[in-house]
């Protein structure tokens, strides 16, 4: 049975264009609606970690980038509920998710910075171990900086992976197919063909297709656009 995996960059909650209220849960209650074995997620607001499995009815891993400003979750969501398009991460923090269906079991955690002193944002790669599927990791790469943090992440998740253990990268690249030096490394690792754009969906020792972008009439939710990303996934084995 193939596993499907997705990525998607929530974009702190928003529409595109943004308003003033999010639509984070209608988001993640899009992406998981039809059961997937892997939904990888960025920009995700830190209070939302506590919610995300109640939303989707699968196991959440979180991993926090940035700590909200106001010390803390809850204060920083009351505080951008005033006006979500403008405020967007600015008192929330952000962090990163891994969603794993139930139906595999989580068999261990871990993260590491991506970033280094005096690059901006801090950015993580977080990795999950699940039965039946492999390692997954999961990043979000700052855009001036793009592709040295997504050499870090995919170094940091290729040197996790046990031998022959069967490996996915996801994340938010910020940076295309044909740009840096990166997706080149990856092919000589071993990995499969890369998205056109900047969200990805990466595996090695597993059979797979193309990885596909949502078409926008897919993430509409009342004539709206949710995000400025479209979720990207790809069926593996």
């Amino acid at each position: 049975m193939p596993l499907v995996v997705r990525t998607w960059n929530l974009f702190h909650g928003n529409a595109m264009p943004p308003e003033r209220r999010a639509y984070l849960e209608e988001m993640v209650r899009l992406v998981t609606s039809d059961d997937p074995d892997v939904v990888c997620l960025q920009e995700v607001p830190v209070w939302a970690l506590g919610r995300l499995e109640g939303w989707s009815d699968m196991t959440a891993v979180g991993a926090v980038a940035a700590r909200p400003r106001l010390g803390s979750a809850e204060l920083g969501r009351l505080v951008t509920d005033l006006d979500h398009g403008l405020l967007r991460s600015a008192f929330t923090g952000q962090a990163n998710a891994i969603l794993v269906a139930r139906r595999h079991r989580v068999e261990e955690t871990r993260s590491i910075t991506i970033s280094r002193r005096g690059e901006g944002e801090r950015r993580v790669c977080q990795a999950v171990r699940a039965s039946g599927i492999g390692l997954v990791g999961n990043f979000h790469a700052t855009t001036a900086l793009a592709d040295v943090q997504f050499l870090r992440a995919a170094a940091y998740v290729d040197a996790l992976a046990n031998p022959q253990e069967p490996v996915i990268l996801c994340g938010d690249a910020n940076v295309s197919p044909g740009s840096g030096v990166t997706y080149k490394e990856l092919q000589a690792w071993g990995f499969s063909e890369p998205a056109p754009g900047i969200d990805q969906v990466l595996v090695r020792g597993l059979s797979s297709g193309s990885p596909v972008a949502w078409p926008e009439d897919r993430r509409r939710l009342d004539g709206r656009l949710l995000s400025d990303h479209a979720p990207v996934e790809l069926r593996v084995g």
